[in-house]
This record gives structure tokens, C-alpha cells and sequence, in this order.
């Protein structure tokens, strides 16, 4: 796993685990806010940390790129049209939106990239 991009060592061990065969990870970022703990790329879906259940559970979900609908970056602008400190990227798939809101314009940027592309690229665009 070289050139892997990614927040907290055993976040990515977490998703390294599940690798189906011929599946790599290209990053894995930590989230904040309630709802999600983490967000991991591979070459063949995305992997969120889902801490919204009852109690203290939480479910690891996959969702293939295939299966995703649109995804989108949002960002807060101060009053001085300057990005805040915070970004979002929501993904759409069809029967639900996931939000992962990341420190930082950074690593929302490269995730939703990352994303877009392998859209694109199943879509044959």
C-alpha cells in the first residue's frame, strides 16, 4: 500500500482488512461531526464509517462506484468569500445521501475528485 493517503493509521488498517482481490486503497480520511467516523477510497468503491446507529453501534458500508448517483462538494464561505475551516461531500445513492465533513477544503477536494473520476471512468466518459 505505497502512495496511500490517510489520517489515522488504524483507519486504513480497518479498511485494508476488507480489501476484496485486486482491490487497493487510495486514501482514507478521518470525519468529523457525529455521524461518521471516516471515509475510505479504493480503486473500486467507498468505505464510510456509519456512527448513526442506536447506542454504540456503527456499520462499516460500502458503496460501489457503480452505485452512486451524484456527489457533491460543499463549502461554507465567510463573509469575505474565503472558504471556512470545514468542507463536506455528499454522496447520492439514489435511496440515500452520505455526508463526510473533513477538516479542511484539502482532503473534501481530493475525495470528491476521487470519486467523480471513478464515476467517470464506469460511466465510460
Amino acid at each position: 500500500m505505497t502512495n496511500v493517503v490517510f489520517d489515522k493509521r488504524e483507519q486504513l488498517d480497518k479498511i485494508a482488512a476488507g480489501l476484496l482481490q485486486g482491490e487497493t486503497v487510495i486514501a482514507v480520511y478521518d470525519a468529523i461531526g457525529g455521524s461518521t467516523g471516516f471515509i475510505g477510497l479504493t480503486n473500486t468503491r467507498v468505505v464510510i464509517q456509519d456512527n448513526s446507529f442506536l447506542g454504540k453501534q456503527a456499520a462499516v458500508t460500502s458503496i460501489p462506484y457503480s452505485r452512486i448517483k451524484s456527489v457533491s462538494y460543499v463549502s461554507d464561505k465567510n463573509v469575505f468569500g474565503k472558504f471556512a475551516s470545514s468542507s463536506t461531500v455528499a454522496i447520492d445513492t439514489g435511496g440515500k445521501t452520505y455526508e463526510v465533513m473533513f477538516r479542511g477544503e484539502e482532503k473534501a477536494v481530493h475525495a470528491h475528485n476521487v470519486i467523480l473520476w471513478n464515476m467517470l471512468q464506469l460511466s465510460g466518459r
